[in-house]
């Protein structure tokens, strides 16, 4: 029950004008930036960051999840009227959204992707405050050996599960990022490493510009190369906004369904909101008696798609407080926010800051709350927002990208530094590379570094407490089971008793 008190004890917390304010506007501006294709969440998150010194904390994080929250659902406004996700985690909103708007049924479209993505916000908040604390102190168990197979696995589950072609790129993503990680002093002797004879890199890349480049600059650059999109004006009179009760009631099993499957999604480390989506889809599909609906129109998997990804939201929090490990992109950006703000995610936030967690947890569900509002109130103002050419906006995003870089320590290299990520990411976009893994593998390779490090003083240099304690053990055999089965021959060996069994069971 105190995670339940902690829960009121926060939304007591940010009950103040001023918050409410904050909480308000911070919405808004992450539903419009979801709304526009080639701005995401990750990179709304990452501005706001560089805009948010000059307020205290508690103001700062709650104004980064609502960015969070509002950009996540804004990505539905794009894909049901353009075919085009605003984000990443929309993609599968786009499958039922768009044939919807195409057949008049837009606003009702619209309406039931804003009841789906704020049940799915508060099944995944249910769970951040019962799951997160318990976990929280399970964690203060692990030590170094842990925290580097943590560390590995984080990289591995991203690296397999948010490539486009084949989990090998998002390997490489991964080891692309641990490198740039390694750049600087290390973090226990303080040698100094791969810089290059640049002593600005002495002191390591910066994450901000690094996150801002690789998922600001390289969205503009990404943006300005793709299709625009048509925006479907065809409007059926019985169409409205507002959702009807009975279709919800209708679909409770697999609003719940999906906003726990969400939630799980996003407590593994790297994964993101576009999986919990498909993850949600693809088992609403299995299981639902109208599948020759989905892909056509279906209400049902509109509702689990979008209720799917804002779910992962607060499952991706879970880990990010508890463990310090990002459960998506935009997760990653926020726990450098934490520190920026001096709060330490972690095994010991329970005991540094034990209400944290219903803290954040009532900024999510006042985040929800705004979000419906806005959804169901102001769908012709989003459509309006579509209209905004690139011309203009990708100007003013690239500005936004170079002021929140130089604000963060004043210095021209950190500009040079977020250019130099933009090209890069906007090349490995082109090759079908993930940025998840990039960017991933820069938080965690500070934490796989030093850990690796400590484990090796602690144990004298022998190798063996990494494979031997029980829990490092557990997350070795995950990770090689991981691993052997995305090789296709081994996969095949290990499903075909499952095969057979379903053979004898149908004869």
């Amino acid at each position: 029950m105190s995670g339940l008190a902690d829960l009121a004890a926060g939304l007591s917390t940010l009950a103040t004008p001023q918050l409410l304010f904050h909480a308000a506007w911070a919405t808004l501006l992450g539903i419009i930036v979801g709304s526009l294709p080639g701005l995401t969440a990750t990179m709304g998150v990452a501005l706001m960051t560089t805009l948010t010194y000059s307020l205290d904390s508690t103001a700062a994080i709650f104004v980064l999840i609502c960015m969070y929250v509002g950009a996540i659902y804004g990505g539905s406004r794009s894909a049901i009227l353009l075919n085009i996700p605003g984000t990443p985690a929309s993609a599968a909103t786009s499958l039922d959204g768009y044939p919807l708007a195409r057949a008049g049924r837009a606003g009702y479209a619209m309406g039931l992707a804003t009841a789906g993505s704020a049940l799915g916000t508060i099944v995944g908040v249910i769970m951040l405050v019962l799951i997160a604390p318990p976990l929280a102190e399970a964690a203060l168990n692990f030590g170094s050996f842990e925290f580097f197979w943590l560390a590995v696995f984080g990289i591995l589950i991203s690296g397999q599960l948010t490539a486009d072609t084949t989990p090998l790129k998002g390997y490489i993503a991964g080891i692309l990022g641990l490198a740039v990680a390694m750049v600087g002093s290390e973090g226990i002797h303080a040698h100094v490493r791969f810089n290059m004879g640049v002593t600005d890199l002495n002191a390591g890349i910066a994450l901000i510009p690094a996150m801002v480049g690789a998922f600001g600059f390289a969205e503009v650059l990404t943006a300005m190369w793709n299709r625009s999109g048509e925006i479907a004006n065809k409007k059926d009179k019985s169409d409205r906004t507002l959702p009807e009760l009975i279709d919800l009631w209708r679909y409770k099993f697999t609003i719940v369904r999906s906003g726990i499957i969400g939630t799980l999604v996003g407590i593994i480390p790297g994964v993101g909101e576009d999986i919990g989506a498909w993850a949600s889809y693809a088992t609403a599909k299995k299981t639902s008696k109208e599948q020759e609906k989905f892909g056509s129109g279906s209400y049902e998997g509109l509702i689990s798609a979008e209720t799917g990804n804002s779910a992962v939201v607060p499952g991706s929090l879970i880990p990010a407080i508890t463990l310090a490990v990002p459960g998506s992109a935009s997760a990653a950006v926020l726990i450098a926010a934490f520190f920026i703000h001096g709060i330490r995610p972690g095994p010991l936030i329970m005991i540094e800051q034990p209400q944290f967690i219903g803290l954040v947890s009532a900024m999510v569900l006042i985040a929800t709350l705004f979000m419906a509002i806005y959804g169901l109130t102001l769908t012709r103002a989003f459509v309006q927002v579509l209209r905004v050419p690139y011309s203009y906006l990708m100007p003013v995003v690239f500005v936004l990208c170079v002021i929140g870089t130089y604000a963060l320590s004043q210095r021209m290299f950190d500009i040079y530094i977020m250019v130099f990520f933009g090209l890069v990411g906007f090349l490995l976009r082109q090759m079908k590379y993930p940025m998840a893994p990039l960017v991933l593998g820069i938080i965690l390779g500070d934490l796989l570094d030093k850990s690796l490090r400590r484990g090796l003083t602690l144990s004298d240099g022998d190798l063996l407490p990494f494979f031997t304690r029980p829990v490092s053990a557990g997350f070795v055999a995950i990770i090689v089971l991981s691993i052997l089965m995305n090789i296709a021959a081994v996969r095949r060996i290990a499903m075909s008793p499952v095969r057979w069994l379903g053979d004898r069971f149908s004869a």
